[in-house]
């Protein structure tokens, strides 16, 4: 591989102010709905005592998920030395630190109370896997920004590896402990399982490369340099097999619990009986977001343009937003086995699906993690040389055409 030379990018042109401008205007709607739905109460979301985690959340879980697979692109290169990537692990860590801000900014924010944070910094639950989130997703904060201190810093070059391995390990543990809030609650039937968090994982795998793709080829077109095939190549594949993992471990889920007696009834209403959750359960997740990306990707034979790429990155984030609506917002819409083995009547509805719209204001809130990412990457681009000049062939992998014929 040649040497990478990088730069900022000009940031003066009318698509970049474009963007720029949409993504301030999205964050000014989104701390606007914040700001009614704490002043107003969440009564006027779709959420209710039964439902707590609404929209917002959905969004949020998944750009945390997404930032966790988003640095596996610098891993790749620095920890288990893959020379092509490395060119790419400068961006990879950003996009990464970008995608948990975003996400942690949502939850803050639909909080109700965003002081009320200051209370779980101050008073330390050992037994709460929320109270481990917090220093797991700080942490991870901090020791990204020093792995990207390494890559960029010539004097500090030589400590790459060993801080991406701990980096990486570190995001292991993240979505481990983020897939596991789910695992531990046995109160919720679709929940209660060890599988959610090597689920967790993949999903962080397959989300975070398709937004980092995305991110790379934006980047890459609105600039005017040239993205290669062998690294959009490399990518794809990477990606395809990403998301039949994905697939692989949802599977997994559901016929664990298919064979608990207890848990045929949500896996019914998931799989089968739940009108929107089976939807996007088959048409948007499975097909939509898995077995099309997946053909399109590792279709034998095929080389992977650009648009390809793009096409099922995009297919596979709108997939993996539908897959984590599913976990979250059926899980919680199927009602509480409060005392297993009997009939529950009340007048509050006791064993009654609840039913859930997400709101205008908690659509808004979520798209403003979007939002913050966006405007942290493109900063970051124009200020520093995150991005490579050139990830042609020749630059990135001279062998390419060789190899290929």
């Amino acid at each position: 591989m040649k040497k990478i030379h990088y730069s900022e990018i000009k940031g003066d042109s009318k698509g970049f102010m474009m963007l720029f401008g949409a993504m301030l205007a999205v964050l000014a709607i989104a701390l606007s709905a914040a700001w009614y739905m704490e002043h107003n109460g969440h009564h006027v979301t779709g959420m209710n005592n039964q439902l707590v985690w609404g929209m917002p959340h959905v969004l949020a879980i998944f750009l945390i998920v997404a930032a966790s697979g988003a640095l596996n692109v610098a891993s790749i290169g620095t920890v288990f030395g893959k020379v092509i990537y490395k060119p790419l692990g400068r961006l990879s860590s950003l996009i990464s630190i970008a995608l948990l801000i975003g996400g942690l900014a949502v939850l803050v924010l639909d909080l109700g109370r965003p002081d009320r944070l200051i209370v779980a910094m101050t008073n330390y639950n050992f037994k709460s896997i929320f109270a481990w989130n917090i220093n797991f997703y700080v942490g991870f904060i901090a020791v990204v920004a020093l792995y990207l201190w390494a890559q960029m810093d010539r004097h500090m070059n030589k400590y790459a590896k060993a801080i991406g391995t701990f980096a990486f390990v570190w995001r292991l543990a993240l979505t481990t402990a983020t897939g596991s809030i789910f695992g531990f609650l046995v109160a919720r039937e679709a929940f209660d399982s060890a599988v959610m968090a090597p689920l967790f994982i993949n999903m962080s795998f397959s989300f975070g490369l398709a937004a980092f793709s995305m991110i790379l080829i934006i980047a890459n077109n609105g600039t005017g340099r040239e993205l290669g095939s062998a690294v959009v190549n490399r990518m794809g594949k990477l990606l395809g097999l990403f998301a039949a993992g994905v697939l692989y471990f949802t599977t997994i889920q559901h016929l664990t619990n298919l064979y608990a007696a207890q848990h045929i009834g949500v896996e019914n209403f998931i799989l089968a009986d739940g009108g929107v959750y089976t939807f996007l359960f088959w048409a948007v997740q499975v097909v939509l977001g898995g077995l099309i990306p997946i053909a399109m990707l590792l279709y034998p034979g095929r080389n992977i343009s650009i648009s390809t790429l793009f096409t099922a990155s995009s297919l596979i984030v709108v997939g993996g937003i539908a897959q984590i609506y599913v976990i979250v917002i059926a899980a919680q819409a199927w009602p509480l086995n409060m005392f297993p083995g009997m009939e529950v009547s009340s007048s509050f509805g006791d064993g009654v699906i609840t039913r859930y719209v997400p709101s205008s204001p908690e659509v808004a809130l979520g798209l403003g993690g979007f939002a913050i990412t966006a405007l942290i990457v493109l900063l970051g681009l124009k200020v520093l040389r995150f991005l490579p000049n050139s990830l042609a062939n020749s630059v990135a992998d001279p062998h390419y055409q060789t190899k290929t014929e």
